[in-house]
């Protein structure tokens, strides 16, 4: 009688523990695909000189050719001085900054760059500009007077602008490029393709010299219509940054170009230096920005509704984690793509719930995709639990 009765109890112990105890998890079974490697990006850069181009975003150079030594920057040199002066005196895009008043050591200054057969800007004593209009003069019409009188009412003296020049170059571990005058016509100032590269994606995230060199052309009170020296301004997206010419060393152009592939928009930043003359150059520079376009590739890294696992739970119910929504990428060349996917374990679950996500890492770019179910996983009924209470205690 008494085993009866504890045969009675520990049913209807049974019963209730059963058919309402949490069900036992269920682990995911991955199933990661993989994205194909796209084509190797072909490009053809100039023979001659030094030349290189990247991307901002992505990681180094794209593709450099000639030397690497540090070479004549010439009128590039005016980008470490817009960006030293600015560093000292900031203004923003809608400030034209403080007021400053030519001088005879400013005519004098012209007529010895006009001596040295450099390029120079008009001016006269008590003609008054703003640090804006100093910029745009330099940068825009290429002026070493003006590089000169922009460098000393900044710092006092050029050998003070020099010195502050050299510590703002440091501070941007720009540490191959020199300058030993506010101009670039000293041949002495110098500086490797990567840095003069990186130099142009300084300018460009600064918004007043960025606006200053994508300008084709300005008119500037007492000196009339200023032309940009860059004649590609315009063509093949390209919107800067600053030209440069030595006779004893060539052409130089250090350029960007916005160009669309897919849905994004990517900023490139070039160079080309010691070239035989500016049309040469502007010829290379069409063509490089071309191959970059064409370097590019758009790859589909999923589409909504793939699967990347899978859950078969102990009463057979078979769900997928699915991608929620697609997703695409823009690499360069033949960067390889990597895959990665974690899923969680479920007991009871809605279709629709996310329970994981996919990693795709593309060079330094990194894209995340939710996991989401694709069906729900409903309880096994009452039948079942009461027949498989070892897999609802977990005993197996």
């Amino acid at each position: 009688m008494f085993g009866g009765l504890l045969a009675v109890l520990a049913g209807i112990a049974y019963l209730p523990l059963t058919l309402f105890a949490p069900v036992s998890e269920t682990a995911p079974v991955l199933e990661v695909p993989s994205v194909a490697t796209p084509a190797a990006a072909e490009t053809s850069l100039p023979a001659y000189g030094a030349s290189g181009i990247a991307a901002i975003g992505y990681d180094g150079l794209l593709a450099q050719a000639g030397t690497t030594d540090a070479v004549p920057m010439a009128s590039i040199t005016k980008v470490v001085t817009a960006l030293t002066v600015l560093d000292a005196h900031p203004i923003s895009a809608d400030d034209p900054g403080p007021a400053v008043t030519m001088s005879w050591a400013d005519v004098a200054s012209y007529r010895d760059y006009i001596a040295r057969n450099g390029s120079v800007a008009p001016v006269s004593a008590g003609w008054t500009f703003t640090e804006r209009e100093l910029l745009e003069i330099m940068l825009i019409d290429s002026a070493n007077n003006y590089a000169a009188t922009l460098a000393t009412w900044a710092f006092g003296s050029t050998d003070a602008y020099l010195a502050a020049a050299q510590a703002w170059l440091a501070k941007n571990d720009l540490t191959t490029i020199t300058v030993v005058d506010t101009s670039g016509l000293d041949p002495r100032s110098t500086g490797t393709v990567a840095d003069i590269v990186r130099l142009g994606e300084l300018a460009l995230a600064h918004p007043v010299v960025a606006q200053i060199v994508g300008t084709a052309r300005i008119d500037i009170h007492d000196i009339g219509t200023v032309k940009n020296t860059n004649a590609l301004i315009g063509q093949a997206g390209i919107d800067g940054i600053k030209t440069g010419t030595l006779d004893t060393f060539g052409a130089n152009l250090l350029f960007s170009s916005s160009i669309e592939v897919g849905a994004e928009t990517i900023e490139l930043v070039g160079v080309v230096l010691g070239g035989p003359d500016h049309p040469t150059i502007n010829a290379a520079i069409v063509d490089l920005v071309a191959q970059a376009q064409a370097g590019f590739r758009e790859v589909q890294l999923v589409e909504a509704g793939d699967t990347y696992a899978s859950y078969t739970t102990p009463w057979d119910a078979v769900v997928r984690a699915v991608a929620a929504e697609s997703a695409s990428v823009v690499v360069w060349g033949d960067t390889p793509i990597e895959v990665s996917a974690t899923a969680n374990d479920i007991r009871l679950a809605e279709d629709g719930e996310t329970v994981g996500q996919a990693v795709f890492t593309a060079g330094q770019r990194t894209l995340t995709v939710p996991l989401v179910l694709s069906g729900d996983v409903d309880d096994p009924g009452p039948w079942w639990r009461l027949g498989h209470p070892e897999i609802i205690f977990g005993m197996r």
